[in-house]
């Protein structure tokens, strides 16, 4: 019988007589773990009384080189890379942030957070920014503007400085996660959960409808009244823009669709500048007015009041995807990801504001009371220039209508489909297959279509819910900043958090309740399945 031999993995090396053995310097981790998904799979990250066999060696040691939790932990997941050798001992991590489509990839800049915020903090909500203007006024309709963009802008920077925890050693890569940590699990999820839900399928719901009813006006506009052919219905056009919107939700990642954001941006910009250019060009219109309208008695001017407020406060969006933008940045004890994230978002605010401010006074100006409170802007060029203003233009501002509305459903999908491929990968332990990743956003996008269809008068009920969704925007933030953050009793930052904080939370209540009374009111034209 041979005897038998102990085998290991390594090379033998041979040795000479009388030359002592020295053992090589231990390598850390070779270069292939630096990336690895989980920190379990490597037999080199076993502590020494784990279940991994150690070989004797009566050679003299050489002293060890300690093992690094920077050099461990793979860029995806540290949170601050440098920083937590000083907080923490050790760092929890969670390996399923690399099969996520939000945090996948960790390769962003400055420039896709401008792209990206500048698309989700844009869009057609900013069209009825006048209609607020006809019963605030010149005065305080301006004056209301501007105190509600610095006002989210500075929620804006909490956010931001939020992202990175160094006492606790995480980065909060998603607006639930954060709201979860400060106010606890239940709290956090009864706070935010149907506001972000809300954030992200009502969103995605609304740009189906804007985006189908608005490709219907490009045909028509490019068809123009010569043309023969039989016009598709309201249903078929959104049909269309779907298929369209789910083609496109197949990029993978968060980081995969900047070129798709900067394309949605420029549209955004492009057609906010068009039709204010187009409208002041065009002179104010005849017998235009500029008194604050009040109608009824003095309950309904209030209630009027609230609901210009809203509109106001509802046309700043995209808060609910700063954390989400910020987690594709890399983060290091030298570059910290939230300098170049507020890097991009001062840019994007700059040309939010450029767009906004002249979209706002220059419609106000051109068309006074005229101004249609369904659709803003858009149907007022439509409804008072379609014969002054070239085809040209007018299917133009369409087009990037069209455009900006299949850009952003990407972005304002993406947190959905990171919570539904999240369900798998908790169960699972594993990523999600590209067959099922693909069914995913092709699900998401038919509901949202059939939910667009089959309640139309979703519009009607946004001051309702929008109202419920005020808080993630306009106070949320400063809660959250005050319990992370700590700041000193009665100082500057502690009251203007306190003041903030309960003045949105104020105002989303009062909403609510004036939305409910227009309603109850006016009452709502329900015609389920029967979109016009």
């Amino acid at each position: 019988m041979a005897e038998a031999k102990e085998i290991w993995s390594a090379p033998i090396t041979p040795r000479t007589m009388g030359t002592p053995v020295v053992a090589s310097p231990p390598v850390s981790c070779p270069p292939s773990q630096l990336h690895s998904p989980s920190l379990t799979r490597s037999p080199l990250l076993q502590s020494e009384n784990g279940d991994a066999p150690h070989p004797k060696s009566k050679t003299p040691k050489t002293p060890r080189t300690p093992l690094r939790i920077s050099n461990l932990t793979p860029r995806f997941i540290t949170p601050l890379g440098s920083p937590m050798r000083k907080a923490l001992r050790f760092t929890k991590l969670d390996p399923q942030d690399a099969w996520l489509p939000i945090t996948e990839s960790r390769n962003g800049n400055k420039y896709y957070a401008a792209f990206h915020t500048l698309c989700s903090g844009i869009g057609t909500q900013a069209l009825v920014l006048p209609v607020a203007l006809t019963v605030l006024g010149w005065t305080w309709g301006i004056i209301s503007l501007t105190l509600a963009f610095i006002w989210q802008l500075y929620t804006l920077w909490l956010l931001v400085n939020l992202h990175e925890s160094v006492e606790q050693g995480v980065r909060y890569c998603r607006y639930l996660q954060l709201c979860g940590a400060t106010f606890g699990e239940k709290i956090g999820k009864l706070l935010a959960l149907f506001p972000i839900l809300y954030l992200s399928a009502g969103t995605c719901t609304t740009l189906i409808i804007i985006g189908g009813s608005t490709a219907r006006t490009f045909y028509q506009v490019v068809c123009g009244d010569s043309c023969t052919a039989k016009p598709m219905t309201t249903v078929e056009w959104y049909l269309v823009f779907t298929c369209a919107a789910v083609v496109l939700s197949q990029l993978p990642n968060l980081n995969s669709i900047a070129g798709v954001s900067l394309i949605g941006a420029v549209t955004a910009v492009g057609y906010c500048t068009s039709i204010w250019i187009t409208s002041v060009a065009q002179g104010a219109l005849d017998g235009v007015n500029y008194d604050p309208i009040r109608v009824g008695s003095s309950v309904e001017n209030a209630f009027g009041v609230l609901n210009a407020l809203g509109i106001i406060a509802f046309a700043f969006r995209g808060h609910n995807l700063i954390l989400e933008i910020q987690s594709t940045m890399p983060s290091s004890e030298k570059h910290p990801s939230h300098v170049p994230m507020w890097k991009g978002v001062k840019v994007s605010y700059a040309l939010i504001a450029a767009c906004l401010f002249p979209l706002t006074i220059g419609g106000y100006w051109a068309y006074g009371q005229l101004i249609p409170s369904n659709g803003g802007m858009l149907t007022a060029l439509y409804q008072f220039h379609s014969h002054d203003v070239s085809r040209f233009v007018l299917g133009l501002t369409s087009f990037f209508v069209v455009v900006n509305a299949l850009c952003s459903f990407q972005i304002y999908g993406m947190p959905a489909f990171d919570d539904m491929e999240s369900q798998y990968t908790t169960r699972m332990k594993k990523p999600c297959p590209w067959w099922l990743r693909a069914f995913i956003r092709v699900f998401f996008g038919f509901m949202c279509f059939f939910i667009g269809v089959a309640v139309p008068f979703l519009s009607q009920l946004a001051g309702l819910i929008g109202g419920v969704a005020l808080p993630v925007t306009f106070a949320y933030p400063c809660f959250m900043w005050l319990k992370t953050k700590k700041p000193k009793k009665y100082s500057s930052m502690w009251c203007l958090n306190w003041f903030l904080g309960t003045l949105g939370v104020c105002l989303s209540v009062v909403l609510i309740a004036a939305s409910l009374y227009v309603i109850i009111d006016t009452g709502v034209n329900v015609s389920f399945f029967n979109p016009q």
